[in-house]
């Protein structure tokens, strides 16, 4: 097989993970512009991911159903319907929206493209094409934030939607022409009420934790869709127990790993999913920094996440899943923690120099807890394992965001300040980073040998 097909399905990849990280650069100018503060901004963020949460479950059983490259070609003419509304916002709501249906297209594209890629290529080129398929994906967020910035500061920040539709166009052209029509899967019944269930659980309950603390509304609004959030999902664990399909098998919590992975995860994602909220705002209105200067210092993180990628498979064969998750969980919160010490006069070479470090240990994290994931996995749960797995991530990146946002927001009225100062940031990273630590101190009850079956006997040191 050629590598033709995995770098057009990349488009979809690359364009997703850039205007992923393009946005956080933004959110200053954005706010200005839309009238509205940066911290209400986190709603657009979390509308985005739970977005996702919702709409991945039921990407595999829309590719069988009305085919892959179908889904695919829609779900990126969806992402830039989505991306021209955010160009086209004039306030907070109009902007929410638009990020949500940027999401539904975002929740497609992905897992979609690498499920072509599994059926259209054999195995002995699997590991190459998802390869090609996911160097793209890497590029983007090093040049999302700096590419940014520079639109953001010397342009519009308008323009960091717009280019996402020449990219999408060229893409869905290409897909036309290059991929051809793929034999589908009879689909299974999709279990409607418990996407039903689980999409409202979800959506109330991000979007509750959001609006608590949001100047704009009365909390008992935050208070009351968290609760109805709780409520459904009740609902949906009994009757996910009860079904034998459901959308998401609850019943897979019993396998130890996974368990483990999952609940440490969360913790991890939790602070994963503040600190770019936190971080670039801070550069911006406590440092000063233009969203161009910003772009420049935090695209060091994911220059730290490539380099990763080239030593992490040999850091698990040689020392095991226990030893290098405990070590960079831990270095992870410390390099949150270190952000709440930075001030104006900080060097930017030593914060770079702490971005790519930490960055790096951040990779290695995600690259043996997706392995670790599926573990003790038998091959019949893969699937499902897998989908678990991305919307609970995908949930608590969002729950980070509203975290972040909370605690920027709650550090500023305790202080009684007019505006945002940098000690709200501080207090915001510390708390954070203490969120982070508790995924260390989970993974640290795991055995020495844990999933020494994906390694053959990990060689302990």
């Amino acid at each position: 097989m050629s590598r033709t097909i995995p770098l057009i399905l990349a488009t979809a990849v690359f364009m997703e993970n850039m205007d992923s990280t393009v946005i956080a650069t933004s959110l200053a100018a954005i706010a200005g512009d839309i009238g509205t503060d940066p911290i209400s901004l986190k709603l657009a963020l979390t509308a985005y991911l739970v977005a996702l949460a919702i709409f991945i479950p039921i990407s595999s059983w829309m590719a069988d159903r009305f085919g892959a490259r179908r889904v695919f070609r829609v779900a990126m003419l969806v992402f830039m319907v989505g991306s021209i509304g955010c160009a086209f916002s004039g306030s907070l709501t109009a902007f929410v929206i638009a990020r949500f249906v940027q999401g539904m297209g975002g929740a497609m594209m992905g897992p979609v493209a690498r499920l072509v890629l599994v059926r259209m290529t054999p195995r002995h080129q699997l590991v190459d094409a998802m390869a090609w398929l996911t160097i793209p994906g890497l590029i983007g967020p090093i040049v999302g934030p700096p590419f940014g910035g520079f639109l953001t500061t010397y342009f519009s920040w308008h323009w960091i939607f717009i280019i996402n539709i020449p990219i999408g166009v060229l893409g869905i052209m290409l897909v036309g022409l290059a991929l051809p029509n793929e034999t589908r899967n009879q689909p299974r019944r999709i279990d409607g009420k418990g996407f039903v269930l689980a999409g409202l659980a979800f959506a109330l309950f991000a979007f509750g934790c959001s609006v608590v603390s949001l100047p704009a509304l009365p909390p008992i609004y935050g208070i009351a869709a968290s609760a109805a959030g709780i409520g459904l999902a009740y609902f949906y664990i009994r009757h996910a127990l009860a079904s034998d399909y459901p959308l998401l098998d609850l019943r897979l919590l019993k396998v130890r790993n996974f368990r483990i992975a999952l609940v440490a995860g969360t913790f991890f994602r939790l602070s994963q999913g503040a600190t770019p909220f936190l971080f670039p705002l801070m550069l911006q209105l406590a440092f000063g920094l233009s969203p161009f200067e910003s772009g420049m210092v935090t695209f060091a993180g994911a220059v730290g996440a490539l380099v990763a990628k080239f030593a992490a498979n040999w850091i698990f064969a040689h020392w095991g899943f226990k030893y290098p998750l405990v070590i960079s969980t831990a270095i992870s919160a410390a390099g949150i923690l270190a952000m709440g010490f930075y001030t104006p006069d900080t060097p930017i070479p030593l914060i770079l120099a702490m971005l790519v470090f930490t960055g790096f240990w951040q990779s290695t994290y995600w690259t043996g807890s997706n392995a670790f994931t599926f573990a003790d996995i038998e091959d019949k749960d893969a699937g499902q394992a897998n989908v678990m797995s991305q919307v609970w991530g995908q949930l608590m990146f969002a729950m980070g965001v509203a975290l972040g946002g909370g605690l920027l927001e709650l550090s500023h009225r305790l202080r009684g300040g007019a505006e945002l100062a940098l000690l709200d940031f501080h207090a915001a990273f510390f708390i954070v980073a203490g969120v982070g630590t508790i995924s260390t101190l989970l993974l640290l009850r795991l055995p020495k040998n844990a999933g020494h079956q994906l390694i053959g006997g990990p060689r302990m040191h």
